[in-house]
């Protein structure tokens, strides 16, 4: 994305940590879509639906914050995506992917709200408390997930089943939920 008004160079220290989380959601976004596919591959629907699911909710996240820049008037150029890894082999590995990968965003996100705070932007700050809050939530649930795959004993069907059963579909974000640039997916 192009514009005369600024260049990334022009960034406050916090907007430039901005515009590259958002290289950070999308690339989430499509681990987890590499994520589901292998499910999907493995005949794990439900495994698949939640990973499908979680791609979506890393795209919209990357578009709150696009959204976000956009209504601050900050240009900046839309950053690429990171190589993801694709070479899997067993459930374990992937969901203990999604939980660091999940740690690491949360960090990232404590990050962003310490720099904000530095920069006295506390619209920033003030932005970033919904994605702290909505991490928590994210770390926690891949965290009962790895420990669900670990107690099946190898049993996939039993995992299926608890994710059937105790993880269903995502529902809207609620009336706090940041707004997306164009339309939200999930």
């Amino acid at each position: 994305m192009t514009s005369t008004k600024t260049g990334d160079s022009n960034l406050s220290k916090f907007h430039r940590l901005l515009v590259d989380q958002v290289r950070h959601e999308f690339t989430a976004s499509h681990q987890y879509v590499a994520i589901a596919a292998w499910f999907d591959d493995q005949d794990l629907p439900q495994l698949a639906r939640v990973f499908y699911e979680q791609s979506l909710e890393e795209r919209d996240h990357a578009m709150m914050i696009v959204r976000y820049l956009l209504d601050n008037d900050v240009s900046f150029a839309l950053p690429g995506v990171d190589e993801i890894e694709t070479d899997f082999s067993a459930t374990r590995d992937l969901v203990a992917l999604a939980l660091r990968q999940e740690r690491q965003v949360s960090d990232q996100f404590q990050r962003l709200a310490k720099v904000a705070r530095d920069e006295e932007d506390y619209t920033g700050e003030q932005f970033l408390q919904w994605f702290i809050q909505e991490q928590v939530e994210e770390v926690a649930k891949m965290s009962t997930l790895l420990n669900v795959v670990d107690r099946s004993n190898g049993n996939l069907f039993d995992v299926e089943t608890f994710v059937a059963r105790d993880m269903p579909g995502e529902t809207e974000g609620g009336q706090n939920t940041p707004g997306t640039a164009g339309p939200s997916v999930s």
